[in-house]
């Protein structure tokens, strides 16, 4: 494998269609396309500040490297990467690629990870909206996210031991299991098939409405009200929720319930069954 030390490259396609290459201690400066159409490349330590430098590729590795904020759209069309132990301030990095898998890395993106597949992201912090939009096959575990309209229209997904603070989070979603995490935002879970949440601590108004085979496992709900609207539920709280609003049909089992609001007429709530310890 050739090995590139200490280079730096600027301008358009600088390093256009390299094959079996490691590029260590690098600076990617104003340019465009840097790696393009490139196969198996190893990138190590390096600090990119041009824009679209991976795209059309396979197998990339990249460690211990930094992508500012003029590196935008750097990992499109791509498969096979792996990003261990990288700083990104870069826009929209990763876009249309498949089989991604994030390490001990920090992100402060937006729109990034949009229609990707086999994604799993462990042990990093994101800031950012709209991650992961049309994603599909998602694992993270152990992951923190501060970004609004995350994981809508993803489709298959485990999510584990996460800490998410963003509204309008799993929107549009179908098969995606939640365990042991702290889902914060308002309108979770919205137009969702398949929400199953396991030990999870949800805050936040409106949660979990149009929802069709929705599972609650285990599950606190805090500060929430106007809960389940319009949908299809097995729920088991293990507090008082502050409402529930006019579900469809299901169970809903909870330490209580301060209010239970079942004001539609069109509703037949006899499909509908709410058990509280009160009760």
């Amino acid at each position: 494998m050739k090995t590139i030390e200490k280079g730096i490259f600027e301008g358009e396609r600088p390093l256009y269609k390299s094959f079996d290459v490691q590029i260590k201690d690098s600076e990617f400066l104003q340019g465009e396309s840097a790696i393009k159409e490139s196969k198996n490349v190893k990138v190590y330590n390096c600090n990119f500040s041009c824009k679209y430098p991976f795209w059309h590729n396979k197998d990339v590795e990249i460690q211990d490297s930094y992508f500012s904020e003029d590196s935008r759209a750097a990992i499109w069309y791509t498969n096979e990467v792996i990003m261990n132990n990288c700083k990104v301030d870069a826009p929209k990095i990763f876009r249309d690629a498949q089989n991604i898998t994030i390490n001990k890395t920090i992100m402060d993106t937006e729109e990034t990870l949009w229609d990707c597949t086999n994604v799993k992201i462990s042990d990093s912090e994101f800031k950012g909206n709209y991650l992961l939009l049309h994603g599909a096959n998602i694992e993270l575990n152990n992951f923190k996210l501060d970004g609004n309209y995350s994981f809508q229209h993803v489709k298959k997904g485990i999510v584990r031991n996460c800490i998410i603070k963003s509204k309008d989070a799993f929107w549009n979603t179908e098969d995606i299991t939640v365990y042991d995490s702290v889902l914060d935002g308002e309108y979770l879970g919205w137009y969702s098939k398949n929400l199953r949440l396991v030990n999870c601590k949800i805050s936040g108004t409106q949660p979990l409405c149009y929802a069709e085979n929705l599972i609650l496992e285990n599950c606190e709900m805090i500060d929430t009200d106007l809960g389940f609207e319009y949908s299809i539920v097995q729920a088991e709280i293990i507090n008082t929720i502050d409402s529930v609003k006019n579900p469809i049909s299901g169970v809903i089992k909870a330490e209580g319930i301060k209010e239970i609001i079942l004001d539609d007429p069109e509703i037949d709530f006899s499909n509908t069954q709410i058990i509280t310890k009160a009760s």
